[in-house]
């Protein structure tokens, strides 16, 4: 059996990122000339924005199995996570992090490469899992995330 070629490798994830838009013709569009696409949060998802240098380290304290789309762009030393529409209340005590409204554009790049320095850390898999609010908070935090006992 043939391997995927590098765009049928990450096509289920643009399709997803894509249909997140009203407008996924204009966000392939975008792709399509090599720039990034402005994804409004709200309909699908919210942003959790944090700063790179000094969170990155959390993307290590979360699973990968409970770990959403998370876009870097390291010039603007940013990092964003895609959380669910409920994440405002669950992440308003976590000053590290800023939950952008409803509205706020993400310029996104496609998942399977970077543009204009912004790449898919955690990329987007078609299937619309987000990062919890909790997971993220608590690997936010100083002790960082830890698996329930029950799981372990």
């Amino acid at each position: 059996m043939a391997l995927p070629t590098f765009a049928q490798r990450y096509e289920a994830g643009d399709a997803w990122l894509a249909s997140c838009s009203a407008r996924p013709d204009l966000v392939r569009a975008a792709w399509d000339t090599e720039a990034l696409a402005p994804i409004p949060s709200g309909a699908h998802w919210l942003v959790a924005e944090a700063q790179l240098a000094t969170r990155y380290d959390a993307l290590a304290r979360i699973p990968a199995q409970l770990r959403g789309p998370v876009l870097a762009d390291p010039e603007a030393d940013r990092l964003w996570w895609l959380v669910p529409l409920n994440a405002v209340e669950e992440l308003a005590d976590v000053r590290q992090l800023a939950v952008r409204p409803a509205g706020w554009c993400l310029r996104c790049p496609p998942t399977g490469w970077h543009i204009d320095g912004r790449m898919w850390i955690t990329r987007p898999d078609g299937s619309g899992q987000l990062t919890d609010p909790a997971v993220l908070a608590a690997a936010i935090g100083p002790g960082g995330y830890r698996l329930p006992a029950e799981a372990s």
